[in-house]
């Protein structure tokens, strides 16, 4: 099967990988390119519905729901991690840390500055730029039951990004791109719509990794059969240089999931299982040090360029 990334038709390695996070345990096939090191999916489903329930994290939190006190946290923690300003927010930042947020931090933008989230599930990232100044914000999911307008008037509407015009300075990707058919029409359709200094955004798990090496189809980010495309560096390079685009800086941001779910796979426990450590901690398998020692662990390897998820800056070439 050639590779839909690279088109290489070589000797590339198949896996066996089940769908883990709702526990339904469905095999897919998986093959990693030999050529440019993509992981991806052998034959995308023809319907992903019963893939994607209600409980769908990107779905659930709705920011608007939250009460005063939570808002006024949740303000403080994105000022920290948009300016890199405030005692509370860090202290709050380092105890919930929020990474989409973060990416944006010694950017050269404004609260004027356009900013397009794609794949934004319930806008919560967009709600939280608008509580802090941000004017000029567009989410867009195909996935939402509808149109959204939350009550600080950040905006999510059910399109895909081929359905825009327009021209924007930041198009953000929040672990959304693993799950498109056809990442390289995205991205060129996201180069046409960046400003001419424009940046945009791919925060996505990355194959080249720790986590993928240590293991395998029971690496939780692997996410079978939701991700279609586990990228490695070199598939995120090429597919940007199709783009028209160019990869300016790459910053890994994982964190203690990778050990904590990949060990529950191991182990034959789903994501949101009763026994999962982000279900329920204290039915959970780890102890508190144990929970603290992969979260260093984490830190560790994405100083070493080898966590297993990353946000890649692009820029019109």
């Amino acid at each position: 099967m050639p590779c839909r990334i690279c088109g290489s038709v070589g000797n590339h390695r198949t896996y066996e990988a089940r769908e883990m996070m709702i526990g339904l345990r469905d095999p897919f096939r998986y093959f990693l390119c030999a050529a440019c090191g993509c992981l991806q999916i052998a034959e995308i489903p023809g319907s992903m519905a019963q893939y994607y329930p209600s409980a769908y994290y990107s779905f659930v939190h709705e920011p608007s729901a939250d009460g005063r006190l939570m808002k006024w946290a949740r303000r403080q923690r994105a000022r920290y991690a948009v300016y890199n300003e405030g005692l509370i927010g860090k202290l709050i930042y380092e105890k919930a840390p929020n990474p989409a947020l973060r990416s944006l931090w010694g950017l050269r933008i404004t609260t004027d500055s356009s900013i397009l989230d794609v794949g934004c599930g319930s806008g919560s990232v967009l709600y939280a730029l608008q509580q802090i100044g941000f004017k000029n914000l567009l989410g867009i999911d195909p996935y939402i039951e509808g149109p959204t307008d939350h009550e600080n008037g950040a905006p999510v509407l059910k399109r895909t990004i081929h359905d825009l015009t327009g021209q924007w300075d930041i198009i953000m990707f929040h672990h959304s791109f693993e799950h498109l058919v056809d990442p390289l029409a995205t991205l060129r359709a996201a180069s046409k719509l960046l400003s001419e200094e424009g940046l945009c955004i791919v925060r996505t798990p990355i194959v080249s990794s720790y986590a993928w090496k240590r293991y395998g189809v029971h690496w939780v980010q692997l996410d079978a059969p939701r991700h279609f495309f586990l990228h490695s560096l070199d598939s995120i390079a090429l597919l940007s240089e199709q783009a028209g685009l160019i990869v300016e800086n790459i910053v890994f941001d994982s964190t203690a999931m990778q050990f904590w779910g990949s060990e529950q796979y191991l182990r034959d426990i789903p994501l949101f299982s009763e026994r999962s450590y982000v279900v329920n901690p204290s039915k959970a398998i780890f102890s508190r040090g144990e929970i603290d020692a992969y979260a260093k662990g984490a830190r560790q390897l994405n100083l070493e360029q080898q966590g297993d998820q990353a946000a890649f800056y692009l820029r019109k070439r």
